[in-house]
């Protein structure tokens, strides 16, 4: 890939994903700034650009984005559960929305944004902020690709293969095969494999990769 093709800024990139992901782009020869608190610079690749800011809020690093011209959004509370309702609203809702408004502003041609399958059983709070999200984006006219797995196994993510057998069971019913394919869970190198193809390929308009087309890439 050309080392000029890709200006990439990512918030969220202390995270679960984008730990991982950071060094994937910059091994694929993308620009690379990262959004992080300060004192958390140390958690970052030497070769990334750091840019000091707080993701909920967009007056602290809106003027930072260019040159970027893909916008990546992984900020979430750790370890989503049913439990943190509050925290989806305060935190993942607030850092897209105040994402969204400055890559708009700064000219971003396409946001990737780490989304979630829906509808789903439950998670209902955190479905329902992941698709305000998705509406936000949609409304701000920037192209953009969707990235929705249901859970992401990897270390420290691992209970989830305990329940693997019943999707597979799933699958064998018509009536809930559908279902079962959008909710299995990916892992976390297909998750990293899409989030990457996403900064690569954006779309003309809004790009859905769901967990099905995650594991046959």
């Amino acid at each position: 890939m050309d080392s000029k093709a890709k200006n990439v800024f990512v918030t969220g990139g202390t995270g679960y994903l984008g730990r991982e992901l950071i060094p994937q782009l910059l091994a694929r020869g993308c620009h690379v700034r990262v959004l992080v608190r300060a004192g958390s610079e140390k958690k970052l690749p030497s070769d990334c650009e750091v840019v000091t800011g707080d993701a909920l809020d967009g007056k602290t690093f809106g003027d930072k984005i260019s040159p970027a011209e893909t916008f990546v959004q992984l900020v979430g509370v750790p370890h989503p559960n049913p439990s943190k309702a509050k925290e989806f609203r305060a935190i993942d809702l607030v850092s897209v929305r105040e994402s969204v408004a400055v890559a708009a502003a700064a000219g971003i041609r396409h946001f990737v944004y780490l989304s979630v399958a829906q509808p789903g059983p439950v998670m209902r709070e955190y479905i329902a902020v992941r698709a305000e999200g998705e509406a936000m984006i949609r409304a701000s006219g920037m192209s953009a690709t969707f990235v929705r797995p249901y859970y992401v196994l990897g270390p420290g993510h691992w209970w989830p293969y305990f329940i693997l057998p019943i999707f597979w069971a799933f699958e064998l019913f018509h009536s809930k095969r559908a279902a079962a394919r959008r909710l299995k869970p990916v892992t976390l190198a297909q998750t990293l494999a899409a989030l990457v193809r996403a900064v690569e390929q954006p779309p003309e308009g809004v790009r859905i990769i769901e967990a099905e087309e995650m594991r046959r890439a």
